[in-house]
């Protein structure tokens, strides 16, 4: 059996504007100015407070803006015109991987339980993962316990195991427990950052992770 663990924000989902907004919300409530879109979107993949920590240089307070952005991103989420889309192909690759007989799903996130429950449930993908491993069950990237987690729930060896992400965080995780990862180019850390973090290889699209993923373990048309 192969285990693929995918990363979600930056990876499979494109929410990218609506993480700036809430940051720039968190830290316009508490007084503070915001950074830059550049610096807010490179401690995506961490939790929150560890985020925060980065964003203020451990100056804080990042309990309080942690939960200033959940409340932002729950105003965003009622919004009418409320959308963080897939990237292309995403839904595709998932589908083929879910039915493949060979293959093992996982996510490790820094998103919390309820987000990726809600991400599941608007876009079908209950059943799809076999494990699941979010900011609160673990702590944050890159740290190894979510992958650690992920292969005991399984059983996979980490030999067998593929970290999919778009951060040095995702990578350096993977890296850490001696399982393999692969960088995903349309995310939020730069090619040169992902390679140096541990990525074997970087792909532009859903359609070149396919065949590298193929690679690795089994094909998804082997289901």
């Amino acid at each position: 059996m192969k285990l693929f663990v995918f990363d979600v924000d930056g990876t499979l989902v494109d929410s990218q504007n609506l993480i700036v907004e809430a940051q720039g919300r968190a830290f316009a409530s508490l007084g503070m100015a915001a950074p830059s879109r550049e610096r807010a979107l490179s401690v995506v993949g961490l939790s929150l407070i560890e985020a925060f920590d980065a964003l203020t240089d451990g100056k804080g307070p990042s309990d309080r803006l942690a939960q200033a952005y959940k409340d932002a991103w729950t105003e965003l989420r009622a919004l009418p015109g409320f959308h963080d889309p897939l990237y292309p192909g995403a839904q595709e690759l998932l589908s083929e991987l879910a039915a493949c007989e060979d293959c093992l799903l996982g996510i490790a996130t820094g998103k919390s339980r309820a987000g990726v429950d809600r991400l599941l449930e608007r876009h079908g993908w209950q059943g799809y993962f076999d494990t699941i491993q979010t900011a609160d069950d673990a702590p944050s990237k890159p740290a190894p316990d979510m992958f650690l987690r992920a292969l005991r729930e399984t059983g996979v060896s980490p030999r067998n195991a593929c970290m999919i992400g778009d951060t040095t965080f995702d990578m350096a995780m993977a890296h850490a427990v001696g399982a393999h990862a692969i960088g995903v180019g349309w995310g939020y850390h730069r090619h040169e950052k992902l390679t140096k973090a541990g990525a074997a290889r970087i792909v532009p699209d859903f359609f070149a992770l396919r065949a590298a993923l193929r690679e690795f373990g089994p094909s998804p048309a082997h289901a």
